[in-house]
């Protein structure tokens, strides 16, 4: 199919999801959704690409919050019947857990006008839609590390590349790393992070950097550590890392090896939500082909929507985790083993930590 009949059949599917919006409910001037994401570059790139122009197309206004990813909020929200968020841009690790304990309404994919099928990891979710597909991966800056890192083992060698390394406070992630820069093949890591000897190797691996890491709580702080020079590298996703180069003149290098990758950013409507049904045309509009399309053209995270991929243009898509040189030793993340391992390897990690 040329490029051309590709653009119009997804402009047809984005048609047909205006119709679905369209037809949903009437819009009022006092109408307002809230909608919150992760804030940063993200953030911004979703309020050009997705909340002002479907505050435009529909009159529904969107009332922007920010949140940092984590879970607590909209249990407590539910579990009191304070729910104030309408829809979230949820994380994939703790999404199927949540709709497990009946805290997000299951989505109902006839509703919103999309195929499912045509959706990276849309089978996985029961409660979310998935949105971009982002990666974690090793940044630093070109003019203080010309000649960085170019494997993960790399992340962990301190004779090669002394200095400081950042890294999200969190295990996940971080033990995946350690089993491969300690030579597990990527395709086995989650098999051997499974048995009680790879969570100890991947330990054993982190105790060889323990003392030379800052550790992150915020998505925001990876680019600031790397400009304020107090890492010499660090994990990041790899959209704020374009944002910093793009925007603000960075110097920084994306090391592509090992990223990990997935369909990250989830949208969920919590239950309860007061606004359940603009809730869903929101969701039908932002992730319809081109919109998630003209994302891209804000922050290097490819679409979920398998439809919008022909419709990003050709000088942003090198730039994207889905490039096939990305993905070429590329983990996929497992959100699934988290919910099932997540709570004891977090409480080993924090007691590590603390040794």
């Amino acid at each position: 199919m040329t490029r051309p009949l590709m653009i119009a059949s997804a402009l047809a599917v984005s048609g047909l999801v205006a119709v679905t919006l369209a037809s949903t409910k009437p819009a009022f001037a006092d109408d307002q959704l809230t909608v919150v994401s992760l804030g940063g570059a993200l953030q911004m790139s979703e309020r050009k690409a997705f909340f002002e122009p479907f505050s435009k197309a529909t009159g529904i206004k969107i009332t922007e919050d920010e949140y940092n990813g984590g879970a607590a909020k909209i249990r407590a929200m539910v579990k009191s019947n304070t729910v104030s968020w309408d829809v979230v841009d949820g994380y994939s690790i703790w999404v199927n857990q949540l709709c497990a304990e009946g805290i997000l309404e299951t989505i109902d994919w006839k509703k919103l006008g999309l195929d499912r099928a045509k959706f990276t990891d849309g089978d996985k979710y029961d409660c979310g839609v998935p949105s971009v597909i982002s990666a974690t991966v090793v940044a630093y800056d070109k003019d203080k590390l010309p000649n960085g890192p170019k494997t993960i083992a790399d992340f962990f060698d301190l004779q090669k590349f002394p200095g400081k390394r950042g890294l999200l406070k969190e295990p996940v992630g971080n033990l995946e790393w350690a089993l491969i820069a300690d030579g597990v093949p990527t395709k086995d890591v989650y098999k051997v992070l499974d048995t009680p000897e790879g969570v100890d190797r991947a330990f054993k691996k982190l105790d060889t950097i323990k003392k030379n890491v800052v550790w992150w709580t915020s998505y925001a702080q990876p680019p600031q550590l790397l400009a304020d020079g107090q890492v010499v590298m660090t994990a990041a996703t790899n959209g704020r890392i374009y944002d910093a180069v793009k925007n603000s003149g960075k110097h920084f290098e994306i090391m592509w090896d090992t990223q990990e990758w997935g369909a990250a950013n989830i949208w969920v409507i919590p239950k309860g939500s007061p606004r359940l049904d603009d809730a869903y045309r929101f969701i039908a509009f932002a992730t319809s082909p081109q919109v998630l399309a003209d994302l891209t053209h804000y922050i290097s995270y490819g679409p979920a929507n398998q439809d919008a991929v022909p419709l990003v243009d050709s000088a942003i898509l090198s730039h994207l985790p889905t490039a096939p040189d990305h993905m070429a030793n590329g983990l996929k993340g497992n959100p699934a083993f988290w919910v099932e391992k997540g709570d004891d390897l977090r409480q080993r990690f924090t007691a590590w930590l603390a040794k």
